[in-house]
């Protein structure tokens, strides 16, 4: 039982709409015997009169203290513990350095703190020389957007042979579980898309790049929250006749910047020298600023908000000490001897005279004046490596210089056959060539366009001889006794080419017992001799 002076605001009242506590939240007296109460219960605010008579169906809440302190205290903590680590960013900038394995340098923390985490959408391109950390780089900005809450998915590209030790460093020191994708994983898939089931994945670029399939369900994955590609300037792109050449590669970095929130490009040589292609390239981070066809001197486009690139002399430790020693070039002087002064002279005389003569040549155009030089100045650093290096360089040559002479001596359709290192063989038809010792590639090439084969055994009297390589006997036999005709050696089908390009000389009679003929060839002496016999089949 309540009575009715006892309803103030704030207290909690049974009995007055259901059997449920109310909230009273305003209380008004009209006299001695009613009271007009506010009240909020079930989500709804409402009002109504209570009356004297009302008193025996009200029961007042007994009144409980507002912090009672009697929950669990290991809840508490724990709930405490994750609300610090989640608000730690704003208290600690550095979070993800002093939980991580790693002692970061200046140039690490002000790429991640001063340059990436202020970019909000990411797009940037780090490009900072070999040796700087940029894995370290990227593994800080990875647990940094972790504990801040800003990042779940993240895919990470890079080459095969990198794929593991990304892995290995991101466990070993960030403490970040990472798998790498393969086809066993696409494969075995419940829901068939690989990238839709894992948070953390570490691709192989080439692997996306060839595989269409990969890349469908990549699109029609959830999006990422950060995608990060290591050595980047493979995704590239480059003109070429006046139209620009897409590689499969560059249109994977197109998909991947469509598909992300955070995309970053790490690449120690992100510029190759064609302002054309690096700007192709700076299109896979925005493809509107970076749209159209580059034109020099009128196109260029500042990339300085958009790329960090730090050279070795420039990287430093926290006391101001460089981190790499400091490279100098400097020439060592030392007196040659007599013979390496008389050596040095005559190799330099020899390359001053060629490097003229290479210049002089106009039939091979631009990139054989500029293939010979590039050979001749060779000799020059074989010269100052050793001496004895120079030797066989100059030895190499020479006896290069000497098989070129020798072959385009032969060539000349009077010269007789050399006698050195006969090599002969004989053909189908029976007849005998006798070839010059050539290098082994040329010779393979000769042999295969003579169609050079070991000697076949002559038909039998009861097999039929093939059409396309034999003609009848007794059509032969006719021919042959037409005079003053003479008959060329039977060819195969095969060989009709090569003997159109032969210039032979006929007999003067036919079917002698014994004749020779010479067959000029580029760079190859040949020597037919045929006999009757050898040419009539059977």
């Amino acid at each position: 039982m309540v009575r009715l002076e006892e309803i103030v605001p704030g207290s909690r009242v049974r009995g007055i709409a259901s059997r449920d506590f109310v909230e009273i939240l305003a209380a008004r007296s009209f006299g001695p015997d009613a009271v007009e109460v506010t009240y909020k219960g079930n989500g709804t605010v409402d009002q109504t009169v209570l009356y004297r008579s009302s008193e025996v169906e009200l029961e007042l809440a007994s009144p409980t203290r507002r912090f009672a302190f009697d929950g669990d205290g290991h809840l508490l903590r724990l709930a405490s513990e994750a609300l610090r680590i989640r608000l730690a960013h704003l208290f600690d900038p550095f979070v993800a350095v002093r939980s991580s394995q790693i002692e970061a340098l200046p140039h690490q923390l002000t790429a991640v703190y001063g340059e990436m985490l202020p970019r909000q959408p990411l797009r940037f391109l780090l490009a900072d020389d070999p040796g700087a950390g940029k894995t370290i780089m990227a593994g800080l900005f990875i647990k940094e957007l972790l504990i801040r809450g800003d990042l779940e998915r993240c895919l990470i590209v890079a080459p095969g042979s990198l794929v593991e030790q990304w892995q290995d460093e991101l466990s070993e020191k960030f403490g970040l579980l990472f798998d790498i994708l393969t086809r066993d994983q696409v494969e075995a898939a419940a829901t068939g898309n690989f990238f839709a089931e894992h948070q953390r994945v570490i691709a192989r670029l080439d692997m996306l790049a060839r595989a269409e399939d990969l890349r469908k369900r990549l699109q029609a994955a959830p999006t990422w929250d950060l995608i990060i590609c290591d050595e980047a300037h493979r995704m590239s792109a480059s003109f070429f006749g006046g139209e620009v050449k897409y590689t499969k590669r560059y249109q994977l970095g197109q998909t991947l910047g469509s598909v992300a929130r955070h995309l970053l490009l790490m690449s120690a040589t992100p510029h190759n020298g064609k302002e054309e292609d690096f700007q192709l390239f700076m299109g896979l981070l925005d493809s509107d600023r970076f749209e159209g066809r580059f034109r020099e001197g009128a196109h260029k486009v500042d990339v300085s908000d958009m790329m960090r690139r730090l050279t070795k002399e420039e990287l430093r430790r926290f006391d101001g000490t460089p981190l790499f020693p400091e490279r100098k070039a400097y020439t060592v002087s030392y007196k040659l001897s007599a013979q390496e002064a008389a050596l040095y002279e005559g190799v330099t005389r020899y390359v001053r005279d060629e490097m003229n003569r290479a210049d002089q040549i106009q039939d091979g155009g631009e990139r054989r004046r500029n293939t010979v030089g590039f050979a001749l100045q060779i000799l020059q650093r074989r010269l100052a490596s050793s001496p004895a290096a120079i030797h066989e360089s100059l030895k190499r040559r020479l006896a290069r210089l000497e098989a070129r002479l020798e072959e385009e001596s032969f060539s000349n359709a009077g010269d007789p056959l050399p006698r050195r290192y006969p090599k002969q063989s004989r053909c189908r038809h029976g007849m005998k060539m006798t070839l010059k010792k050539l290098p082994r590639t040329r010779l393979r090439a000769w042999r295969m366009r003579l169609s050079i084969r070991r000697p076949q055994p002559a038909p039998s009297q009861n097999s039929k001889p093939k059409s396309h390589r034999l003609r009848s006997s007794r059509a032969w036999r006719e021919r042959c006794a037409v005079p003053g005709k003479w008959h060329p050696p039977l060819l195969p089908d095969s060989r009709a080419r090569a003997t159109r390009n032969c210039a032979p000389i006929p007999r003067k009679t036919p079917c002698a017992s014994s004749a020779a003929r010479h067959i000029a060839w580029p760079n190859v002496r040949l020597s037919a001799q045929t006999t009757a016999q050898s040419r009539r089949p059977g």
